[in-house]
């Protein structure tokens, strides 16, 4: 008999609690009024004879008290609910003393690893983290009810970035509306930061913003360098004037002004990358920032654009150099380039950007891919027009629905009446669902599936809306230069940022992970393949995208289905479904479960044939999505990489390649850092293991990491089939 516990977790019914609960009451109570040896093994037996292959522990209980009052034991039943109150608010008591030691002492592997891109033994990181344990306790004892916080012990469902719920002021991701501040002022900490008038500075203001924004939000955010480009023609223009002040002719003074912007330029993009990565923001880490490169988002400054990009391209090709002055592959900002006709194509105007591209995606893993084709077809507004925009971070995108009619709303003042909004919208947060876990529940019966399912979805939905409702008790004075000073609005002080919740101005995400391990168990077919589990793959798509339409009609709340990026929580979700099921060959027989819609990481594929196979998924995940393949070292081959390149701008929306650019300090080896069988890494060329003097890049759930990773990811990591041949590198 199985004993499921307060939180979800499944346990062997053990007898000897019961006679250790019991005989503790009994100690509480004199003579006739104790209970007997016998009568307690009379309870135990009846318990047993019950039969059950599980039952609540609460149920156990029950059963307790019932039996004490037959044996007319009433003073002892009292003590006995007594003792089950008591250990009940044992149970609710701050449970933050044990993590925080484990913390600071450096002791448990879930801190040393939650997070690719945090090291757990500096300080500032330790404090973001002690923050979150006192939030996430808070969180689970007072903001949450007892039943979501059961199942996301369970792991049924996942209640992201409770870490931060406490604060009611605290959403996911963004797009930072970069333009509006720059153009039009802004205020950091009190301090009127007015229009600049030269790149460079413009550039320096960017990253103030870039971390006064990420202090005030936990997830990712994006800027577009089309909001700087305005700023390298004013360099220029100075420049141009000054030459012009020495009398020159046209030609000198045309040829020096641009040297001097181009070297401004260079120095920007440097101050620009120095400081993002050498910030700290409250959250104990550089910004998790994403950089677009969009040549379509211009037409007057397009070619101040594309130098502002080449130059970034260069710098990251370059790399940056780590503390004993080796150049490599640095975490941020990531990149995202858009693939568009005037760059996709040789001969097309900008198809030497596309070179430095390939280039630089073969040596330092970005930039990614957005397809400007496959996106206008999927991101349609209220006129049918295409639409094509960055993500917010690393994958979450907006819905276009009513964007013309949303500037009023924030009150930006670079709002254009009529025109799309997408700069200063935002992500309120994730709930996630475990789909192997509805699969296993249902035992492989289809009609249980769907049951379970939709109570499942239902359970996610209450945790959405507390998600919303607790942001909804925000204003604009909680955090300034988001909400009063441009980078998401333009509000009063004091003003309430709740329509910002509502007609679409920010989205809400219905995560879903596993969708792989949910069709093998359910049909024994892979959704790859093209018949039975492909068709029932989509099938639970459509149902995560019905669920969430039908919230969003009847609460007007833009819900959204978000393949979700599980970096620590794919660990927790495997090691969960083998508590509450067992070893289930295929399904929980590994320490991680796929992510998303992905093709599972073992399961051999071609790069073409994978990606186009998951473009008919991202499609059905419009909340965000991205795909990748796994490469060898590509840098002596850009022709396949641009290949690939071409092959995602006609076929789907978002995607990456994962190349390996890694370093050991100790030998100077530069390649591919490998694992062992025991998932320790290792420099295949002297043995070193210190993860100190190792410099490993992986891609990890969208965002490159390079603190290394807990147990079940580096397993994903090691257990990844190449997309492309080997043989292609030679």
């Amino acid at each position: 008999m199985k004993v499921i516990k307060r939180d979800g977790h499944i346990v062997d019914y053990d007898p000897e609690k019961i006679r250790v609960a019991i005989g503790k009451a009994n100690n509480e109570v004199k003579g006739h009024k104790k209970v007997t040896k016998e009568q307690i093994e009379d309870i135990i037996k009846y318990i047993e004879e019950l039969n059950k292959k599980r039952i609540l522990v609460e149920d156990i209980q029950d059963i307790i008290e019932e039996k004490l009052m037959e044996f007319d034991k009433y003073e002892l039943a009292k003590k006995y609910i007594t003792y089950r109150y008591t250990r009940e608010l044992v149970r609710k008591a701050n449970t933050t003393d044990k993590s925080i030691k484990e913390l600071i002492e450096g002791e448990n592997e879930y801190w040393n690893s939650e997070n690719s891109n945090k090291n757990a033994e500096v300080v500032t990181t330790q404090r973001d983290y002690l923050a979150g344990i006192t939030s996430t306790d808070i969180t689970r004892r007072f903001l949450l009810p007892e039943d979501i916080v059961a199942a996301h012990d369970a792991g049924i469902i996942h209640f992201h970035d409770a870490d931060y719920f406490a604060q009611n002021a605290l959403h996911n991701c963004e797009l930072i509306n970069l333009n509006d501040m720059l153009q039009n002022g802004t205020v950091i900490n009190g301090v009127m930061i007015e229009k600049p008038h030269r790149f460079i500075t413009a550039a320096t203001i960017a990253t103030q913003i870039i971390l006064a924004v990420t202090s005030s939000s936990y997830g990712g955010a994006t800027v577009s360098l089309t909001h700087l480009a305005p700023f390298v023609r004013s360099s220029y223009e100075k420049y141009l004037k000054k030459y012009k002040e020495r009398k020159l002719s046209k030609e000198e003074c045309e040829k020096f002004a641009m040297q001097d912007t181009r070297k401004e330029v260079e120095d920007g993009v440097q101050t620009f990358n120095y400081q993002v990565n050498s910030m700290t923001n409250t959250n104990g880490q550089a910004p998790f920032l994403s950089v677009c490169m969009y040549l379509g988002e211009t037409d007057e400054y397009k070619d101040e654009l594309a130098m502002i990009i080449e130059e970034f391209l260069k710098q990251r090709i370059l790399g940056f150099k780590n503390e004993k002055g080796v150049y490599i592959t640095p975490a941020f900002p990531k990149l995202l380039y858009i693939l568009e006709e005037d760059n996709v194509r040789e001969g097309s105007k900008y198809w030497y950007l596309t070179k430095l591209a390939a280039e630089c995606t073969a040596k330092r893993m970005v930039p990614d891919y957005i397809s400007e084709k496959i996106m206008l077809e999927y991101k349609k507004n209220e006129l049918g027009n295409g639409e094509c925009y960055p993500c917010m971070g690393c994958r979450s995108f907006l819905t276009p629905d009513r964007t013309m009619h949303l500037g009023n709303i924030a009150k930006a003042k670079d709002y254009v009446e009529g025109k799309g909004k997408y700069y200063g919208r935002f992500n309120q947060g994730v709930v996630t669902i475990n789909l192997p876990d509805v699969a296993l529940s249902s035992k492989g019966d289809m009609d249980e599936f769907w049951k379970i399912f939709d109570e499942r979805l239902e359970l996610c939905h209450r945790a959405l809306q507390i998600r919303h409702k607790r942001l909804s008790n925000a204003t604009s004075d909680v955090a300034p230069i988001l909400w009063q000073h441009g980078a998401l609005a333009r509000l009063e002080k004091g003003e309430s940022i709740h329509e910002l919740l509502h007609h679409g101005y920010s989205t809400i995400s219905l995560g879903y992970a596993g969708l792989y391990e949910c069709v093998k168990y359910m049909t024994g077919h892979s959704h790859t393949d093209n018949g039975e589990g492909k068709e029932f793959g989509l099938k639970v798509m459509q149902h995560l995208n019905d669920a969430t339409a039908k919230w969003k009609k009847e609460e007007d709340i833009d819900y959204s289905v978000y393949g979700t990026p599980i970096e620590s929580t794919t660990y927790k979700f495997a090691r969960c479904l083998k508590e509450r099921f067992g070893t289930v060959k295929g399904i929980t027989d590994r320490n991680y479960i796929t992510n998303s819609y992905h093709v599972p990481v073992f399961e051999e594929i071609d790069a073409f044939t994978k990606l186009k196979l998951e473009s008919e998924f991202q499609r059905l995940s419009p909340g965000g999505a991205i795909s990748y393949i796994e490469t060898p070292n590509l840098q002596g081959n850009l022709d396949v990489v641009i290949e690939v390149m071409q092959f995602i701008y006609d076929n789907i929306m978002y995607a990456e390649l994962n190349t390996k650019s890694d370093y050991c300090q100790k030998c100077g080896y530069t390649g591919e850092i490998l694992i062992d069988d025991d998932l320790e890494w290792y420099c295949p060329n002297c043995g070193n293991r210190d993860h100190n003097t190792l410099n490993v890049a992986r891609r990890t759930c969208g965002y490159i990491g390079t603190n290394f990773w807990n147990k079940g990811r580096t397993e994903e990591i090691k257990e990844r089939v190449l997309h492309i041949d080997n043989k292609v590198a030679d």
